[in-house]
C-alpha cells in the first residue's frame, strides 16, 4: 500500500483564500496579498502563519529565493512550495492508462503509461494501484491522486456511464483509495482538462473561457466568473446532435452533418476508408490532404468548413474571451487552419471582435495532468465546487 503524505487539511475559508490566491498567482508581496483579498494586514499574518508552519507556503525573495539565504533586508513576497507535495493524475482510455506525477503548480515530473487489457473494474482498480506504487517509490510525498474518464462521472468518484470503458455505476474512487489508500477524485476527462487550464493554462485569470477539443470525441467546457459551469448533462454526447452542416455526412458515430460525424477522428478515417476501401492513420490523411489528393483534399476541407463553423458558434452564443481548442486532433489546424479562420468570420457579424482562438498540441498525458489539477484542487485545497 502506498504511504499517504501528510496534508495541509483542513484549512479554514480564510486561509484556503490565501493560499489559492498565492498558488495561482505567487509569488506575491503581502500587501498585494491583502489587497487583491480585502484584508488587513494583521488578518493576512493571522491567516499566513500557519500556512508557512506547515510549509505550504514559504518566503522567498523578489527572484524566487528562499528569504533565509539572500543578504540584507528581503522584500519578503510569499509563494508555495511547489515541491512539497506530489500528485497523481491518471488519464484512463479503452487500451492504456496514461499516468503522470506533477508539484503543488501542476508541473510534470514524471510519465508512466501501461497497456489496458481489461476492463473489468476491479483489475482496473489493481492496474492504478500498481503504477501508483511504482511512481511512489520515486515520489514518496503523494498527496492524492486524480482520475480522468471519458464519459458521466457522478459525485467525483462513481463513473455512471462509460462508453470507452463499457461502465455503467462503477465506484472508482472508492476501489482504487482501497488500494492505495490514497485519496482519490474521479471526473469526466474534458472537465478535467478545463479546471487545469481555467487554474494553471490559456484560461487563467479569465473571466469567460472555453475549452473545445477533438478527437476519440468533441468536449465542451465553458468556464463563467472564472469558475467551470458543471451540470447534470456533462459529457452526453452534445457533439452528436450540434448540427454544424446539414448536408453533411452520416457516420456510425452521428447524426447527419453533426460535430462528431465530421470532427471525430474515427468519423474522418471512417469516410476516406468508405470511399477508398482502404483504412488510413489520421495522421496519414492529414499527409495526404496537405499533399493535395482529391478525396483526403475533401474531407479535411469540410472538417475544417464544420470546425469553423462550431468556434463561430459557441463565440457568437457564449462570447468567451479565449476559446482553448485541444485534443488529439488539432493537427487539422496545421493543415487546413486558413479555412477555419475564414469560416470563422463567415459565420461572425462583421463588426464582430476576432475570436481569440488558441491551439494547444496535447497528448494524453495531458489529460492525465488535468486529471492531477483535479486531486490539487480537491484534496490539498479543498477548493472546488462540484
Amino acid at each position: 500500500m502506498t504511504t499517504v503524505a501528510a496534508s495541509w487539511l483542513p484549512l479554514s475559508p480564510g486561509e484556503r483564500s490565501v493560499a489559492i490566491e498565492v498558488l495561482l498567482g505567487g509569488p506575491l508581496s503581502r500587501t498585494e496579498l491583502a489587497r487583491r483579498l480585502d484584508l488587513s494586514q494583521g488578518s493576512l499574518t493571522r491567516l499566513t502563519k500557519p500556512l508557512i508552519e506547515s510549509g505550504l507556503l514559504i518566503e522567498v525573495t523578489e527572484a524566487g529565493t528562499p528569504a533565509e539565504v539572500r543578504q540584507g533586508r528581503p522584500s519578503q513576497p510569499l509563494d508555495v512550495v511547489a515541491e512539497s507535495r506530489s500528485f497523481i493524475g491518471y488519464k484512463i482510455t479503452d487500451d492504456m492508462v496514461y499516468g503522470v506525477v506533477t508539484t503543488l503548480r501542476s508541473d510534470i515530473v514524471a510519465r508512466y503509461d501501461r497497456p489496458l487489457t481489461s476492463h473489468d473494474p476491479a483489475e482496473v482498480a489493481d492496474l492504478l494501484a500498481e503504477m501508483t506504487d511504482e511512481l511512489a517509490r520515486a515520489h514518496p510525498r503523494l498527496a492524492g491522486i486524480g482520475i480522468g474518464v471519458g464519459g458521466l462521472v457522478e459525485d467525483r468518484a462513481v463513473v455512471g456511464e462509460s462508453p470507452f470503458l463499457h461502465w455503467r455505476d462503477v465506484p472508482l474512487a472508492g476501489l482504487v483509495e482501497e488500494r492505495t489508500g490514497l485519496p482519490v477524485v474521479v471526473e469526466n476527462d474534458v472537465a478535467a482538462l478545463v479546471e487545469a487550464e481555467t487554474w494553471f493554462g490559456a484560461g487563467r485569470g479569465l473571466d469567460r473561457f472555453v475549452v473545445l477539443t477533438i478527437g476519440a470525441g468533441i468536449g465542451y467546457g465553458l468556464v463563467l466568473g472564472g469558475k467551470r459551469v458543471s451540470c447534470a448533462e456533462e459529457d452526453r454526447g452534445f457533439g452528436r446532435h450540434w448540427i454544424v452542416n446539414p448536408a453533411g455526412p452520416l457516420t456510425p458515430e452521428g447524426e447527419r452533418g453533426s460535430a462528431v460525424s465530421l470532427l471525430t477522428i474515427s468519423s474522418i478515417r471512417y469516410q476516406i476508408r468508405a470511399a477508398t476501401g482502404r483504412d488510413h492513420g489520421y495522421e496519414e490523411i492529414l499527409a495526404q490532404a496537405a499533399a493535395g489528393e482529391p478525396m483526403p483534399a475533401r474531407v479535411i476541407d469540410e472538417a475544417a468548413r464544420a470546425l469553423g463553423t462550431l468556434v463561430a458558434q459557441i463565440a457568437n452564443f457564449a462570447m468567451p474571451q479565449k476559446i482553448l481548442l485541444a485534443g488529439e486532433g488539432v493537427g487539422l489546424m496545421d493543415v487546413a487552419g486558413n479555412t477555419v479562420q475564414e469560416t470563422i468570420r463567415t459565420n461572425r457579424h462583421p463588426m464582430a471582435a476576432p475570436v481569440a482562438l488558441e491551439t494547444k498540441v496535447s497528448d494524453f498525458h495531458d489529460w492525465a495532468r488535468g486529471a492531477a489539477v483535479l486531486a490539487i484542487q480537491v484534496l490539498v485545497l479543498g477548493a472546488v465546487e462540484a
